[in-house]
C-alpha cells in the first residue's frame, strides 16, 4: 500500500508562540507516531522544527525561499508538493490558490464574523473572502472546538467539518516544586505573589475588566498582576486606563512580551491564580494549561469556553466585573483541583484530535 505523504505549512514556528503552534505541536508530535505516514514540515528555519519535533525516519523538515507570505503559497508550496509528490497539505486558514493535491486547512476560529466591532475593518473584509475561500476548496476542513464547527458551518455553508480539539502539553502535565518555581520568577524577573493572563492584546481579549477589578479591589496591596502576550490589535482603552493609574499601582503590574515557552509554564505553575476574561474564543488553550498545573483557575464562560465544564463552578460572565471578583476569591479558596484536572484531560488529548484527523484522511 502506498504511504501518504503529508505536507504542513508550518511558518508559524517562525513567529513567537502562539496558539496556532501549540495546536500543530501537539497535533503533529502525536500524528508522526504512526510509521504509516510521511510528514514533510514546511518552514524557514527547519533547523527549529527539528529541535521541537525531533528526528524520525518519517519525517523531513524543509526550508522555504520566500520569508513572504503570498510567495509562499504562490510559489514555494506548489513546488514542494510536486517535487515531493505530497498527498495532503495541510494549511492553517489560507490555502494554496495552486492545488496539486488534496488540501486540508484547519479553520480555528471566525469570530471577526460574530463579533466585528472587535477586529479592524481591513482584517474583516480581506480574512472573510480568504478563509471561506480556503475552506471551499479544502477537501477538508478542521476546526478546535465544537463552538467554531457551528459557526464556520453557519458562515460559510459547509457541513462536513471534523473538531481536532487543542489539549495540553506535557511540559504542563510535569510534577513540580511550586515553591522552586516561584523562586525561579522571582529571581529571574522580579515578581511574586501575582495574578496571571496570559494571551495576546486585542480588545475582545478584555485585558481592561481584569485590570479595572485588580485595581477597584486592591489587589495591587499584597498582589501583582502578570499580562503575558504580544501586541495584535490596539487596545486604546486599556492604554488610556493604565496610564492615570498611580505610579506605586502601576509598578505592581507587569507587561511581558516574546518571553521563552518554558518561562511561560514556569509563570503558569508559578501564579498564585490564572484568569481568563476573553469574551470571545474560537477555543481557549491557557485556562487549560493552568488546570494541568494545577494552578487555581477561573474563565470566561462565553463562546467555546462555555465548554469547560469540568471548571464550571470557576466560569463567569466576562462583561460582569463584581462575578469576576467573586470567581477570584472562590478560586484562591479551592485548593484541590485534582478531579477538575482529571475531568479535562479525558475531555482533551492530542491522542483523540490525532485520531480525528487520520479519519479525516481516510475519508477522503
Amino acid at each position: 500500500m502506498k504511504t501518504k505523504k503529508i505536507l504542513v505549512d508550518c511558518h508559524v514556528f517562525d513567529e513567537t508562540f502562539q496558539g496556532t503552534t501549540s495546536y500543530l505541536k501537539g497535533l503533529y508530535s502525536e500524528l508522526i507516531q504512526d510509521k504509516s505516514k510521511t510528514y514533510y514540515l514546511v518552514a524557514n528555519h527547519p533547523d527549529k522544527l527539528e529541535k521541537i519535533f525531533d528526528k524520525h525516519q518519517n519525517v523531513f523538515y524543509l526550508k522555504y525561499k520566500f520569508k513572504n507570505k503570498f510567495l509562499r503559497l504562490l510559489f514555494d508550496i506548489p513546488f514542494l508538493i510536486r517535487k515531493h509528490k505530497i498527498d495532503f497539505a495541510h494549511f492553517q486558514y489560507i490555502v494554496s490558490p495552486i492545488k496539486m493535491c488534496k488540501y486540508i486547512v484547519t479553520v480555528h476560529d471566525v469570530l471577526f464574523l460574530d463579533f466585528p466591532k472587535y477586529f479592524p475593518k481591513s482584517y474583516k473584509v480581506k480574512n472573510g473572502f480568504l478563509f471561506k475561500w480556503s475552506a471551499k476548496k479544502s477537501d477538508i476542513v478542521l476546526t478546535v472546538s465544537e463552538y467554531s464547527k457551528q459557526r464556520i458551518q453557519k458562515h460559510f455553508g459547509i457541513s462536513n467539518i471534523f473538531v481536532t480539539h487543542n489539549a495540553i502539553d506535557p511540559l504542563f502535565l510535569e510534577e513540580y516544586n511550586k515553591r522552586e518555581v516561584q523562586a525561579y520568577i522571582k529571581h529571574t524577573f522580579g515578581i511574586e505573589n501575582f495574578f496571571l493572563f496570559v494571551s495576546r492584546f486585542e480588545p475582545r481579549k478584555n485585558h481592561l475588566t481584569l485590570l479595572k477589578v485588580f485595581v477597584e479591589n486592591k489587589y495591587y496591596s499584597d498582589r501583582m498582576l502578570v499580562f503575558i502576550g504580544n501586541k495584535a490589535i490596539d487596545c486604546e482603552e486599556l492604554d488610556k486606563y493604565y496610564q492615570e493609574l498611580p505610579k506605586e499601582i502601576k509598578e505592581k503590574i507587569k507587561f511581558l512580551e516574546k518571553i521563552k515557552f518554558t518561562d511561560l509554564v514556569a509563570f503558569t505553575k508559578a501564579a498564585d491564580l490564572s484568569v481568563y476574561p476573553s469574551i470571545a474564543e474560537g477555543f481557549g488553550i491557557p485556562p487549560l494549561e493552568s488546570l494541568a498545573a494545577e494552578t487555581p483557575v477561573i474563565c470566561s464562560n462565553s463562546t467555546a469556553m462555555s465548554d469547560f465544564k469540568f471548571i464550571k463552578p470557576f466560569l463567569f460572565n466576562p462583561l460582569d466585573k463584581n462575578e469576576l471578583n467573586q470567581k477570584i476569591i472562590q478560586a484562591l479558596n479551592h485548593t484541590d483541583w485534582k478531579a477538575n484536572k482529571q475531568k479535562m484531560l479525558e475531555k482533551y488529548s492530542w491522542e483523540k484530535s490525532a485520531n480525528e484527523f487520520l479519519k479525516a484522511i481516510e475519508r477522503v
